[in-house]
């Protein structure tokens, strides 16, 4: 993420970035997919939340003449990780998912495993194929399932999420139906689809979202902040 955090820096806004625990210069002990599918598992997303809540201490540690709006940012597993660390941390103000799932961590596996990756799945598939997938398919994986919509329907922060309408790894359309619902509850949440693109795209050569992101995080400053 150090290239997105220098963006974001340059036009003057505070990053602290981090390696995952158990990579990089990280300690703990890393569960990702490689290692089995404990990695979204309720425990180790709590375990990844409390990580990016403590991280958001450090940066108001190092910032102890600010008192404007403190966020979090991130992109695919953070979309259950960030309304966890949100929910933790009272500081938190704002939040901002790329190709966030606002789905269950089983509903997600379930999508995933249907599309097999296939970047051209969309090509052969309809939004109500996928969604009877999502609804009957067994899960293939035993483990406690998060649903992001319960911490977020606690929280009063606001949030931009941001989806790419090719993704094949999270089910945007159902993602973005549990957020018009929460709209509709009044939560300050809100999202932008960008049809054309997929799920890393926060890591493409398209500026759009990212910029769409930073315009959204300055206009914070101008708002009054809710909690």
């Amino acid at each position: 993420m150090i290239e997105m955090a220098s963006l974001l820096a340059t036009e003057g806004i505070a990053v602290l970035t981090y390696d995952k625990r158990g990579v990089g210069k990280s300690g703990g002990v890393y569960a990702g997919p490689e290692v089995g599918t404990n990695n979204i598992d309720a425990a180790n997303l709590n375990l990844l939340a409390l990580d990016a809540s403590a991280a958001a201490k450090v940066l108001l540690a190092q910032l102890p003449a600010y008192h404007g709006p403190l966020g979090l940012i991130g992109s695919s597993q953070a979309g259950w990780i960030i309304p966890l660390a949100a929910k933790k941390n009272r500081k938190i103000s704002f939040i901002v998912l790329f190709s966030g799932p606002v789905v269950t961590t089983p509903e997600q596996m379930r999508f995933q495993f249907y599309t097999a990756g296939n970047s051209k799945f969309w090509d052969t598939h309809t939004e109500a194929e996928a969604r009877e997938h999502i609804r009957n398919d067994a899960d293939r994986y035993q483990f406690a399932g998060t649903d992001p919509r319960d911490a977020l329907a606690k929280l009063h922060v606001r949030g931009l999420w941001l989806f790419g309408g090719k993704d094949v790894q999270i089910p945007v359309v159902l993602s973005m139906e549990h957020l018009d619902a929460m709209q509709a509850q009044g939560k300050p949440y809100v999202y932008q689809l960008f049809p054309e693109l997929g799920h890393n795209m926060a890591f493409t050569k398209s500026r759009e979202p990212v910029n769409l992101a930073i315009q959204w995080i300055k206009a914070l400053h101008t708002k009054p902040q809710q909690r």
